[in-house]
């Protein structure tokens, strides 16, 4: 089969799918190895770009996904009339950070972190689809295990969890002054 063909078929998948991908999904519908359906994948992130079209390609994780330029997506939204989301509360995004940055974790570990209760946040984080329960902890109780997704990875502008910033070291008098 020709490689424009397969690219179109490719892009045809991803449009209607409307969510990310999985890499390995893609191959398995199409009958393609791996490296193949990398090589088309290219070739549409390419093509993408030299059109200077309004789409782009987004990876996230080991999953694909056809999506509008961030430079429109305020044009867009007024255009289909959406309105933005409320922006998350400062307890949410520490929330945020602590399962982005250790997960899976379970909610009692993020309250130990925070030192608050912290179901309020946890809900409506997954209300919001960036975060999701992750089965359960294998201790008395069987606590929930919670990580992000890839909602998460889209609205911070990742493509997997390894970008996420270092965190900043803590100077040797902050952790003498907490024992």
């Amino acid at each position: 089969m020709k490689i424009r063909e397969m690219q179109s078929k490719m892009e045809a998948i991803l449009f209607a799918a409307g969510e990310p991908m999985e890499i390995g999904k893609l191959g398995q519908v199409l009958e393609l190895d791996l490296e193949t359906v990398e090589k088309i994948l290219r070739l549409l992130a390419d093509r993408y770009g030299e059109e200077e079209s309004g789409l782009c390609l987004l990876r996230l994780d080991d999953s694909v996904q056809i999506s509008i330029r961030p430079q429109w997506s305020s044009l867009v939204r007024s255009a289909l009339d959406m309105r933005r989301n409320v922006p998350l509360s400062q307890a949410a995004m520490e929330v945020l950070a602590v399962i982005a940055y250790n997960q899976p974790v379970t909610r009692a570990y993020i309250e130990q972190v925070r030192g608050v209760d912290c179901s309020g946040a946890i809900s409506g984080l997954i209300n919001k689809g960036l975060v999701e329960e992750r089965g359960r902890l294998e201790l008395p109780g069987r606590p929930l295990l919670y990580g992000t997704t890839l909602d998460f990875l889209r609205c911070m502008g990742l493509s997997s969890l390894e970008e996420l910033p270092p965190l900043p070291e803590m100077k040797e008098e902050d952790s003498d002054t907490r024992d």
